[in-house]
C-alpha cells in the first residue's frame, strides 16, 4: 500500500496513512522485550530507562526517513505530521515520558483522539509535477476525421 495521501482517498484511509504503524510497532516490540527483561534478569532500572529513551529517539529520527524511503512519501507536511503522530502514539504507551514526569494518561488519550481525527484535514497531497502537460480530463469520444 502506498503511504502518500491523495485527494481521492476516503477520510479513513488518510487517518491510517498518517500513523507510522511500523515504527510504533517496532517501539512496542522493544518495550515488550525491555519491560519483562528487567524482572527476569534483575536488570537495573536505569539501564531500561536508557534503552527505552534511546529507542524512542532513534525511532523518532527513523520515522520520516522510513516513510520517505520505504513508504514513498514525498509530501513534507505528511512526513512531519506522521513524525508528530509517532510521538503522540508513544506518549500513550507511558514510557519514556514517565521517566521525565511528563506523562498524564488523560492528556494522552484526548490528544491521540483529537490529533488522529483533525490532521487528515490539513495534509494535502503534493501538486502534480507539471500540470501544464497533464492529459485532458475528458478526451473526445469521436475524434474529428483527419483530412
Amino acid at each position: 500500500m502506498a503511504r502518500e495521501v491523495n485527494d481521492i482517498q476516503p477520510f479513513q484511509d488518510k487517518v491510517v496513512k498518517l500513523i507510522p504503524t511500523e515504527i510504533v510497532g517496532a517501539y512496542l516490540v522493544i518495550l515488550g522485550i525491555v519491560a519483562p527483561a528487567s524482572a527476569a534478569v534483575n536488570t537495573p532500572q536505569n539501564v531500561n530507562e536508557y534503552v527505552l529513551i534511546g529507542a524512542f529517539f532513534i525511532l523518532l529520527v527513523l520515522t520520516p526517513l522510513y516513510l520517505w524511503r520505504v513508504g514513498g512519501v514525498t509530501n513534507v507536511i505528511q512526513l512531519a505530521v506522521s513524525t508528530v503522530s509517532y510521538v503522540i502514539w508513544i506518549y500513550t504507551l507511558v514510557y519514556p515520558f514517565k521517566y521525565w514526569n511528563w506523562y498524564y494518561p488523560t492528556v494522552g488519550a484526548v490528544l491521540l483522539v483529537l490529533w488522529s481525527l483533525i490532521t487528515p484535514f490539513f495534509v494535502t497531497p503534493n501538486p502534480p509535477a507539471n500540470p501544464a502537460v497533464a492529459p485532458p480530463a475528458n478526451p473526445p469520444l469521436n475524434p474529428p476525421p483527419t483530412p
